[in-house]
This record gives C-alpha cells, structure tokens and sequence, in this order.
C-alpha cells in the first residue's frame, strides 16, 4: 500500500510537471515563454505570446495531464484498498489517494521539475482533477471562468471567480446534503486558497486598473 500510495504520487507530481506551455510555445513559435509576458508556462501566457489557439491546445492538455494523474491513482488505489482511520474519522484510502493526486499534480503544475520549478498559476490542473473527482463542479467552475474572463476580458479575474465558485458547490454538497466526501472539500479548500496566493499579483493589478486584458 505504501509502495503504492508513493508511486501515485510521484507520477501525479511528473504528470503536472509537463509544461505543455513552454513545449508547444517553443515548437509552433520558437519562444520560451517564460521570458515574455507573465512569465508563467499556462495557457494564458501562450495564448498572448503566441495566439489563442495554441493557447487553447495548451490548456486542453494541461486539464488532461491532471485528470489522468487522479484517474491512475482511483484505478492503482481501489475501493478494496480499505480505510484510513483517524480518531473518530474514516476516510477511504482511495479518496485520500485521489486528493493527493490531485494536488502532486497541481504543485507539479506550478513548480515542474522539467522546466526548472516555473510553472503556471494551477487552474487548468486543479479543474482537471476536478473533472476526476466530481465533474459538476469542474463544469460549474468552468462556466463561471469563462463568463467572468469573456465580460471583464480578465483571465485572472475569470480565473479567480471560477475557482471560488467550484468551492460554494461542494461547500453545502459536503457539509448539508452530506453528497460529496469532506476530504473533497478539504482539497478543494487547500488549491483554491493556493490559486488566490498564485494570483496575488494579478489581485494587485486587478485593483490597480493595470492587469493584462485578453486579446
């Protein structure tokens, strides 16, 4: 179970690390796209260095890379796996698992270790894994980025919002209708609070009137 729990991981992690930004910048472009604009490897950078449809390309593999990350841990770690127990809380191995999966390949995103620990912001790979995990709040949060970033033409902001709004979901689904593991919501907790730090700048920005519009 260790050996297995510490594989998932560690491919979760090398997952998330392919920064499929920089890649498909340097062949289609020749650009390294952590020299120009915001510096980071997603597909919002690539789209404005060099157009929204390989920055579109980007993001689609990015989303992928992180569900596939959690969808090899809930098929290595199954539901026979047994239970973590804690005091009076039991928990699925399997989903403990599936969350730290889910963040391997977000912290992989972020700092990939095949691109010198520059990475992007982890909101493609955190809605990736929520694909995985419980795909109505990745398609809700989906929506929502796309509504704020097409309205305000702020990817952040749209980013930000979309974010925040897969967190209200599964907030009362776990707590009152009790429909989703808490563990879900503990995870969604830690990367949402990750992808607000990550956007700290872009926060600034925001306020400051001088962030980066789309197109």
């Amino acid at each position: 179970m260790i050996a297995e729990f510490v594989a998932v991981v560690v491919i979760a992690y090398l997952l998330g690390s392919i920064p499929f930004g920089l890649i498909i910048g340097k062949l289609k472009s020749g650009v390294d796209i952590r020299e120009q604009g915001s510096g980071k490897t997603g597909a919002t950078n690539l789209m404005r260095v060099a157009g929204t449809k390989l920055g579109f390309f980007a993001l689609v593999l990015d989303v992928v890379k992180a569900t596939a990350a959690v969808i090899l841990a809930t098929i290595i770690i199954d539901r026979d796996s047994g239970v973590l127990t804690v005091g009076a809380v039991s928990v699925y191995w399997q989903y403990v698992a599936q969350v730290a999966a889910g963040l391997a390949a977000v912290v992989g995103h972020n700092w990939p270790v095949f691109a010198k620990f520059r990475g992007g912001r982890g909101v493609a790979a955190y809605f990736g894994t929520l694909f995985a995990l419980f795909y109505p709040a990745g398609i809700f949060g989906a929506e929502v980025l796309a509504i704020a970033a097409l309205r305000s033409r702020h990817m952040s902001l749209g980013s930000l919002l979309g974010a925040l709004a897969t967190w209200c979901l599964m907030l009362p689904l776990t707590i009152v209708y009790r429909l989703l593991p808490p563990i879900y919501l503990i995870y969604g907790s830690v990367v949402v609070a990750l992808i607000v730090y990550q956007h700290r700048d872009n926060i600034k920005h925001l306020r400051q009137g001088t962030e980066r519009r789309l197109w």
